[in-house]
C-alpha cells in the first residue's frame, strides 16, 4: 500500500507493519506545514486500521531523517503564524505518540531541530552511524517549538537536555546512544534491515499485550509510581477477558507457537 500527499510522505504496509517515510530529500526532509499535515493524514490512517502491529518512521535519501523545520517558510511568520504552525506540530506529534502500537524512528543523516523532536515522540529510536542530533534553534534566535523542550529532558535527563538545548550543538550518533537518545547505531546500509527485524519481532508478538504495555508504560511515566503500579495491575487484569491472553497461556501449556489475532 502506499499514500502519498503532494509526494510529501509515504505510507507502505507490508503485513503487520507500517513505515512512513518523509519524501523531501532535495530540502533534507524538513517539516513545512504541508509535510506537518501529509504525516497527520499518515498518523491518522494508521491509527484507523486494527490489523498494524508496528509503524516505522524514516526520512528519504542517505542524508537526511529530518533536518528540522522549514525556515524559509518560517522567515516571514507573525507571532500568530508562527502559534498556529507550533500548534500544527504539536497535534502532529502527540497523535503519532498517541498510537496504540508501538512507532520506531529509523534515524539516517541529520536529525535536527523538528526532526530530532519528531524522533522523540516516538517510542523506541535506532541510529546510522552517520546520524546526527541536535536542537540547534537558538543558533537562529529562536527555541523547540514541537515539544523539545519537554520530551527531550524526558528522554534523556534535565540537565543534558539543557545542554544540548542552551548550546544549540550537534552530536554524533555513539554520543546520542551513551546519552540515551537511540538504543543502537547501525551502518548507514544496514539500519533499515534493522529496523525491520526489530519491528518484525514486535509484530510477532500478542498484540493486545503490547498496545497494552505501551499505554501503561506511557501513561505511568507522567505519574507517580504508586499510580503507574495501580495503572499496570488494571491493564494486567482487563488482558484475561482477551483472545489473546487465552490463546498465549494455552499454547504455552500446549507447547506450540500461539496464534495472536488482536483480539
Amino acid at each position: 500500500m502506499s499514500n502519498t500527499k503532494d509526494a510529501l510522505v509515504r505510507l507502505e504496509i507490508e503485513g503487520g507493519v507500517a513505515t512512513l517515510t518523509v519524501d523531501r530529500p532535495k530540502a533534507l526532509n524538513a517539516l513545512s506545514a504541508a509535510v506537518l499535515t501529509a504525516l497527520s493524514e499518515a498518523v491518522a490512517q494508521v491509527a484507523a486500521r486494527d490489523d498494524l502491529r508496528c509503524l516505522i518512521l524514516t526520512g528519504a535519501g542517505e542524508k537526511a531523517f529530518v533536518a528540522g523545520a522549514d525556515i524559509a517558510a518560517m522567515q516571514q511568520m507573525s507571532p500568530s503564524e508562527a502559534q498556529a504552525f507550533a500548534g500544527l506540530g504539536h497535534r502532529t506529534f502527540e497523535a503519532l505518540e498517541a498510537l496504540e502500537i508501538p512507532v520506531i524512528a529509523a534515524v539516517n543523516g541529520y536529525c535536527l531541530g523538528g526532526g530530532c523532536e519528531l524522533a522523540l515522540a516516538c517510542d523506541l529510536i535506532y541510529a546510522s552511524d552517520n546520524a546526527r542530533f541536535g536542537q540547534p534553534e537558538v543558533k537562529l534566535g529562536l527555541m523547540p517549538g514541537f515539544g523539545g523542550t519537554q520530551r527531550l529532558s524526558r528522554r534523556i535527563g534535565a540537565m543534558a537536555a539543557m545542554e544540548l538545548i542552551f548550546t544549540g550543538r550537534q552530536i554524533k550518533a555513539e554520543a546520542a546512544k551513551a546519552l540515551g537518545l537511540c538504543l543502537e547505531v547501525l551502518p548507514q546500509g544496514e539500519l533499515m534491515a534493522h529496523v525491520g527485524k526489530v519491528a518484525e519481532s514486535i509484530a510477532a508478538q500478542g498484540p493486545v499485550a503490547v498496545r497494552a504495555c505501551k499505554a501503561a508504560m506511557r501513561q505511568g511515566a507522567e505519574a507517580p509510581l504508586a499510580v503507574g503500579n495501580r495503572l499496570e495491575q488494571a491493564a494486567f487484569a482487563l488482558l484475561f477477558d482477551s483472545d489473546d491472553t487465552r490463546e498465549g497461556l494455552s499454547a504455552f501449556l500446549e507447547k506450540r507457537a500461539p496464534n495472536f489475532t488482536g483480539r
